[in-house]
C-alpha cells in the first residue's frame, strides 16, 4: 500500500497547517469531542448540534462505532461548519465500544489503526474535508498513557500513513512521549466531563467521581484546565494538566449543553476556540 505520492505529499504539506501565530493577547484553545459515534440506525449523540459547538471533531472509524455512511455524514457537516476533523481510532471492539483493553499484539494494532486511518482519509477527502489529526478512544487512550509497546505501536500507524498528522492526547502520556521522539508535533488535551486522579490520569468509569454532568462546573473546568493549567481531582488536590485541547465527551447526557457552557465560558474568559490545525 502506497500512502504517499510526491504530489499528494505537497499538496497534502500545503493544507495541513497549524493554527497562525497571532498576538500576545489573543489565547486560542480547541474544543473538541467524539463525533461519528453510532452504527447504522443506531444513532448516539446530537453530531449535528455538537459541529456547531465544537471546533474539531474526533470521528469513530469503524472500529468501536461508525459506519461508512455514519463517517461521510459527520465529515460532510464538519466540512459545511468549517470543523477540523480527526480519526478517533480504536481497538477492534464494537461491542465492548472500545472500552474494553485488549492485549493485541503490537504489529497488529499498528496494522488496525493504519486500516482505520486510510478509511476516514479517503471519507473525508471525498465529504469535502480532510483528516487533520488522530485520536485514540477510549480503552487505547487510556492504555497508551503507560502502555509503551501499545504507544509505539499507534505512532508507528502515524508516522507511516502521514508524519504530519499532529497526536491528540493526554499531557505525560507514552504516546506523547513516543510521539515527540519520532517526530511527531503532539497536542495536549484535557476533559473537562471527566474525573481526574491525583496523578492527572483520568478516573475509571466503573469508579465514582468518573463524569462531571453539570454544565457549569464542567465550564470552569475548561477555563481552568485552558487558562491556568490545572485541575482539581477526585481527591480535591490540584493537579497542573497544560492543555492545548479540551474535549467534551459526545455520548455524555446533555453533551451539547455541556459543550455550549464551555463554548461561552471560554469566550468570556477571553480564549478563542479555534482548531488546533487549520
Amino acid at each position: 500500500m502506497t500512502t504517499h505520492r510526491p504530489q499528494a505529499r505537497a499538496a497534502a504539506r500545503h493544507r495541513c497547517q497549524t493554527a497562525p501565530v497571532t498576538t500576545p493577547e489573543a489565547r486560542l484553545v480547541d474544543l473538541n469531542a467524539d463525533l461519528g459515534e453510532g452504527f447504522g440506525v443506531w444513532q448516539l449523540g446530537d453530531d449535528d448540534a455538537l459541529l456547531g459547538l465544537v471546533t474539531s471533531a474526533n470521528v469513530a472509524c469503524g472500529f468501536h462505532a461508525g459506519d461508512p455512511s455514519t463517517m461521510r455524514r459527520v465529515c460532510e457537516g464538519a466540512a459545511a461548519a468549517g470543523v477540523t476533523v480527526g480519526a478517533q481510532v480504536s481497538y477492534r471492539d464494537l461491542p465492548g465500544f472500545g472500552r474494553r483493553f485488549i492485549d493485541v499484539e503490537p504489529g497488529e494494532l499498528t496494522d488496525d489503526v493504519l486500516y482505520q486511518l486510510a478509511a476516514l482519509d479517503g471519507i473525508a477527502r471525498a465529504s469535502g474535508s480532510r483528516m487533520a489529526y488522530v485520536k485514540p478512544h477510549g480503552a487505547l487512550y487510556n492504555a497508551v498513557v503507560d502502555h509503551d509497546a501499545q504507544a509505539a505501536a499507534v505512532v508507528r500507524a502515524v508516522t507511516a500513513f502521514d508524519d504530519r498528522l499532529p497526536v491528540l492526547g493526554l499531557p505525560g502520556s507514552a504516546l506523547l512521549r513516543t510521539a515527540e521522539a519520532a517526530g511527531l508535533r503532539t497536542v495536549r488535551e484535557g476533559f473537562a466531563d471527566r474525573g481526574y486522579t491525583p496523578a492527572g490520569t483520568l478516573v475509571s468509569r466503573r469508579e465514582p467521581g468518573a463524569l462531571v454532568h453539570d454544565p457549569a462546573t464542567v465550564a470552569e473546568r475548561a477555563v481552568r484546565m485552558a487558562a491556568d493549567g490545572e485541575v482539581v481531582a477526585v481527591d480535591g488536590t490540584v493537579v497542573r494538566v497544560q492543555v492545548e485541547s479540551v474535549c467534551v465527551h459526545g455520548d455524555t447526557p446533555g453533551a451539547v449543553e455541556l459543550a455550549r457552557a464551555v463554548r461561552a465560558a471560554l469566550e468570556a474568559a477571553g480564549l478563542t476556540p479555534a482548531p488546533f490545525v487549520l
